[in-house]
């Protein structure tokens, strides 16, 4: 029978004596490198293949500490995975960058504009329809990401005579209703369905009947089929507009040019030129109420087309102020007065815009008559308004309290208070 050892023979480890000999193979040993329950062990080397397998997690510093040892062994005698390593680090390198991986805003423009210096459209789209063209393509932007629940939303649209409250698809079916007037300028067919009533729109609610008659007849279709409807029919408009262009240009077709036509709203009438710019407003602006109304970002559109829309804008004033004065809402003031003003019996407001779209412009206080010169380009104006181009735009469109609006004004306050106030006129559901 063996006797126990005693602490202290040779090959006896004591843990409670620092200077007992180690045991090569104890696993709680501080000083072996060697785990035996370890399978990635250097003692246990992988094969090729199933270090190649691991290069890509090693790139991306997901091996543990054992096998990220094996594969940098490896790749100091292998040059095939050593290249392939290389390349996976790099790539690893682009998924960790701080750059954005979305393209420029401005890379659309940019492509579309060099190639068309490289080879031009066949059938170029007017000048006056490039706002238009610019804004149902941001709208449909906008209508692409809705989700189900957005399209349940209700917008608000004010307009100076109240406020609609639409949903998404209800809103095209509105600018449906009202594009198709100019659908039927340029000789397309009425998306809107005939009234059952045969009788003469009446000037004020003619674009709502419309609108009303249009809702109804797409009221069982999806919202995405409305969207598809609204979107071929922006598309179709300026392509026929394009054409006539092109056909007049060419002599073909003279007096068919669109911005020749004349567009009937039955309470006014506006070239269609104007009203291409018109529809490209009342597209930005529903856009910015369905916006609002699901929390989607959707900024305001570029500079030039915005001052196109100021343009128009300043043209209409005159009677909008007009209105104004019809309806008894006017100031009282000396602006009234048909000696007031310029001695050669001009009488003007200087629109001074700044910020996005920024120009200058002279609005005439009274609608020129027929066959009227235009204002001299030196009239001394009653008053100056400045503001912004953006708030002066949400004002024509009603979304803006004119009492309220920061602005600049210099001389004849009254008469700079009823532009503003007149501006707000120009809206319409």
């Amino acid at each position: 029978m063996t006797a126990p050892p005693r602490p202290g023979d040779p090959g006896e480890h004591d843990p409670l004596d620092p200077l007992a000999p180690l045991d090569p193979l104890d696993p709680l040993d501080p000083l072996d490198p060697v785990d035996p329950l370890d399978p990635l062990d250097p003692l246990d080397p992988l094969d090729h293949e199933a270090l190649r397998g691991l290069l890509g997690a090693w790139a991306l510093d997901a091996c543990p500490a054992g096998e990220s040892a094996q594969v940098q062994r490896h790749l100091a005698g292998c040059p095939s995975c050593s290249e392939e390593a290389n390349r996976l680090r790099d790539a690893a390198g682009w998924l960790s960058a701080d750059e954005p991986l979305d393209p420029a805003p401005t890379l659309r423009t940019q492509v579309l504009t060099r190639a068309l210096a490289r080879r031009a459209p066949q059938i170029r789209v007017p000048d006056y329809a490039t706002p238009y063209v610019a804004e149902t393509a941001r709208l449909d932007a906008l209508l692409r990401d809705l989700g189900e629940l957005d399209w349940m939303e209700r917008a608000d649209l004010p307009w100076h005579g109240g406020t609609e409250q639409w949903r998404p698809a209800e809103v095209l079916c509105h600018l449906a209703a009202v594009d198709g007037v100019l659908s039927r300028t340029l000789g397309l067919p009425d998306p809107v369905p005939a009234s059952p009533v045969d009788a003469s729109p009446s000037p004020g609610i003619d674009l709502m009947e419309r609108t009303t008659r249009l809702m109804d007849a797409q009221r069982r279709r999806s919202p995405d089929a409305v969207r598809a409807f609204w979107r071929e029919q922006t598309r179709t408009i300026v392509e026929t507009a394009a054409l006539a262009e092109a056909a007049a240009a060419d002599g073909e077709g003279e007096g068919r040019a669109a911005g020749k036509a004349a567009v009937d709203y039955g309470a006014f009438q506006l070239p269609l030129r104007d009203a291409f710019l018109d529809r490209a407003f009342e597209c930005w602006v529903h856009g910015e109420d369905i916006a609002e109304a699901v929390g989607y970002p959707y900024g305001p559109p570029r500079g030039t087309h915005i001052r196109q829309l100021i343009e128009l804008a300043s043209r209409l004033l005159p009677y909008g102020l007009a209105q104004l004065r019809a309806a008894g809402l006017a100031s009282l003031a000396g602006w009234q007065d048909p000696s007031y003003g310029d001695p050669r019996g001009a009488r003007a407001v200087k629109l001074i815009i700044e910020g996005r779209g920024e120009s200058e412009w002279l609005v005439p206080l009274e609608p020129p008559t027929p066959g009227a010169p235009p204002l001299p380009v030196d009239t001394e104006p009653v008053a100056t308004l400045a503001v912004d181009g953006v708030e002066f735009c949400f004002l024509c469109a009603a979304h803006r309290d004119p009492d309220r609006l920061p602005c600049g004004v210099t001389g004849d306050r009254a008469a700079a208070r009823d532009l503003l106030h007149a501006a707000r006129l120009l809206s319409r559901p």
